[in-house]
């Protein structure tokens, strides 16, 4: 579990505790017992079993894909994918690759809807852009959602991470959006349901194929 569920559940027991002493009502209770149980389990941190094999990506998070986009950057071509979780996913935030994290950024913001496509530049966000080890750079963006207040991410940058590993969460319902370099092979849709550290989300070929001029959606990214 995050430490933050036992000092929410802690501090909620206690206040059951304390209604309890001062009204002698077992009712009164009720709602910071049933509140603290909620926290306990909100910030649950589940082992994952993480894919080993070169070339992966894992999700970074628990949720729902859902967009799946051919993006114009800065640096050329790439794919963009939206992974939404609502308040009943886990809200550990993992590294999708093994490498150094090159840069991280944050950005104060709004707080609309996370299934907004405005979400994605106006809501509070932190992105991070991992170098991966063989060679391809993976970015990811935390971002907060309708009732997320609070967006945590822990390596700072020059640290080597694993693929999987715990870097962050994003408290209550939100979205993490992922972009690949444009050869990547994606390998899961819209509408799948994926698991943070577990779930490969696409496969990087070792060289990028010859350029396919018939491309899907294109968008610019600021």
């Amino acid at each position: 579990m995050v430490r933050d569920g036992y000092f929410y559940g802690i501090a909620l027991f206690a206040v059951a505790a304390l209604l309890f002493v001062l009204t002698h009502s077992v009712l009164l209770p009720v709602v910071p017992v049933l509140l603290a149980f909620f926290f306990l389990w909100f910030f649950r941190d589940p082992e994952r079993r993480i894919p080993q094999e070169p070339g992966l990506v894992v999700s970074p998070a628990d949720g729902k894909v859902t967009s799946i986009l051919r993006v114009t950057t800065p640096e050329g071509e790439s794919l963009k994918m939206s992974v939404f979780l609502n308040v009943f996913n886990v809200h550990v935030n993992r590294s999708p690759v093994a490498g150094i994290l090159e840069d991280v950024r944050y950005q104060k913001g709004l707080y609309l809807n996370a299934m907004n496509p405005e979400s994605a530049d106006k809501n509070e966000q932190n992105m991070a852009v991992i170098r991966a080890d063989e060679g391809y750079t993976i970015a990811f963006k935390q971002i907060a959602g309708l009732l997320a207040r609070r967006i945590v991410f822990r390596p700072a940058v020059g640290t080597r991470l694993k693929r999987g590993e715990r870097v962050g969460l994003i408290k209550f319902g939100s979205r993490v959006d992922v972009i690949f370099p444009g050869h990547a092979e994606i390998l899961v849709k819209v509408g799948d349901h994926v698991s943070g550290g577990s779930t490969v989300l696409a496969r990087i070929p070792e060289r990028a194929p010859a350029a396919d001029h018939d491309e899907q959606l294109v968008e610019t990214l600021a």
